[in-house]
């Protein structure tokens, strides 16, 4: 399996300074500043990036499990939201929240529910990001 890479620089204090931050890929590159994490600068922040890699594994993971249960899913939309909170003297990623709709032909709720929420802790990301609290609301729509 391939290694996956992406790179980061910060230049100067964390207030003042600002920073790029480029996949591996080249699918991506963007500048990131304390006002883009903190604030409601222009840029993005590492949980941004967290949120969409999240978002996409999710997304996949539920077409590879409603697979498996013999589902072709037409559509699956996921947005997934990182909160990051002050937590003591410093800051921690403390929540994140799964909103998933799919169009899948032919399954009842209680089973797209079922593995939708089996999928939920079972996506690589999540495995990773298994010390927050994830969260999923998941809608099948007709």
């Amino acid at each position: 399996m391939p290694v996956r890479s992406a790179d980061a620089v910060w230049e100067g204090d964390l207030k003042q300074g600002k920073g790029r931050v480029k996949l591996g890929s080249g699918a991506f590159e963007g500048q990131y500043s304390f006002s883009t994490r903190f604030e409601d600068g222009k840029g993005t922040n590492p949980e941004e990036l967290i949120a969409a890699a999240h978002a996409g594994c999710y997304s996949m993971a539920l077409s590879a499990g409603l697979g498996k249960a013999g589902f072709t899913p037409t559509r699956i939309s996921t947005t997934a939201k990182v909160s990051l909170d002050k937590v003591g003297d410093g800051f921690k990623i403390t929540l994140i929240k799964l909103l998933t709709d799919a169009q899948v032909p032919k399954i009842d709720e209680r089973q797209f529910a079922q593995i939708a929420d089996a999928t939920k802790s079972a996506c690589p990301v999540s495995v990773a990001l298994s010390a927050t609290k994830i969260e999923l609301e998941a809608k099948l729509l007709k």
